[in-house]
């Protein structure tokens, strides 16, 4: 196992690297991380797409880009192998040290073959296809750094537990997080992973039902007090689902607006939309979007300089998709004023 985790020294130590990329690192916590994360969602459970995708993680790690997001659910636990695979090749050689990157990962799906006997009963499992039981998930916490050969995971979520709430109902399922949450602080109290908090698809994308971000927090405050560990919520938003900015509670905020107030970092999943917005974007946004040459660039641009984001995520299981996204780094993010009108435009 690689002992370490990321490091408010070492994760700025790898943004000096790179003194051409102004603007492009940001600070999450106590760790300086870039704004453009790769991820490893999609693609074939086949070696020639894991070959791609341990070459992707290498280049990019030395290019730039120190966030990594994956799941043990993606591509049925390859793409968190692919990834150890790729940390243990550049550790070994040296060009990369383990407190200069971040690493986050997510559980919540059963996937076959990985998940051990007796860690779930059947009474904690929704849609018979997810559970976000204590014990179940020490289980997949415990897979997942073994999958990546990691002592310690920096970022781990709840899988889209939203899920739980459309089958349990209000009172159960935040009584059920609840009881994660005091698992997941236990853990980070052990060491095996430093952060947590939720990978969401639905739950802040909804006007009425959805998640409570403040009464997550809540909960959280009330387990580990002012020091808790709930600092990072991951959400679809892009050009096509601008949800997290638009939609208001009844207090005219966002819960991008909530994420700031209670000292949460925003991590956008979806940048591209699997890559539905990697082309024939609207002719005003070249104007718009300035000093970017494609039409993937800008789509990462709008995403990355949306004021309470932190982090833009994009599935890159090619080397070539790394150098095209990486032409973000030697541009600024769009300037409030100028961001809030393309916004509303």
């Amino acid at each position: 196992m690689i002992q370490g985790h990321a490091t408010l020294e070492g994760t700025a130590r790898y943004a000096r690297r790179y003194p051409e990329f102004q603007q492009f690192f940001t600070k999450v916590h106590d760790l300086t991380a870039s704004s453009l994360g790769i991820g490893s969602y999609l693609g074939e459970m086949n070696d020639e797409t894991s070959r791609s995708y341990e070459e992707s993680m290498v280049v990019a790690l030395q290019g730039g880009i120190n966030f990594i997001d994956t799941s043990l659910n993606y591509r049925h636990q390859l793409s968190e192998r692919n990834i150890g695979t790729a940390l243990e090749r550049l550790l070994q050689a040296e060009r990369i040290a383990r407190d200069e990157f971040v690493v986050a990962t997510k559980a919540g799906y059963l996937v076959s073959g990985a998940v051990s006997f007796g860690v779930v009963s059947k009474d904690e499992v929704v849609a018979d296809s997810h559970s976000i039981a204590p014990r179940f998930l020490l289980d997949q916490m415990d897979r997942s750094r073994r999958n990546m050969g990691l002592s310690t995971i920096d970022i781990f979520y709840l899988h889209n537990p939203e899920t739980q709430l459309d089958e349990v109902g209000e009172d159960e399922f935040y009584k059920r997080l609840e009881a994660a949450f005091a698992m997941l602080e236990e853990a980070v109290s052990d060491g095996k992973i430093r952060y947590y908090g939720t990978a969401t698809w639905d739950g802040f994308r909804l006007a009425e039902g959805g998640l409570s971000l403040r009464r997550m927090e809540a909960i959280a405050r009330s387990i580990a007090g002012d020091f808790h560990k709930f600092r990072f919520i991951q959400l679809p938003f892009n050009l096509a689902m601008p949800e997290a900015m638009q939609l208001r509670d009844q207090t005219d905020c966002s819960v991008l607006d909530h994420a700031v107030d209670l000292d949460i970092s925003v991590v956008a999943s979806a940048s591209l939309l699997q890559s539905r917005l990697a082309a024939g974007l609207p002719e005003v946004l070249h104007g718009r979007l300035r000093g970017l040459a494609t039409d993937a660039q800008r789509a990462i641009q709008f995403t990355r300089s949306t004021p309470g984001i932190d982090v833009a995520l994009v599935g890159m299981s090619k080397v070539a998709h790394v150098a095209e996204n990486l032409g973000v780094a030697k541009v600024p993010p769009v300037d409030l004023a100028e961001y809030l009108q393309l916004f509303r435009q």
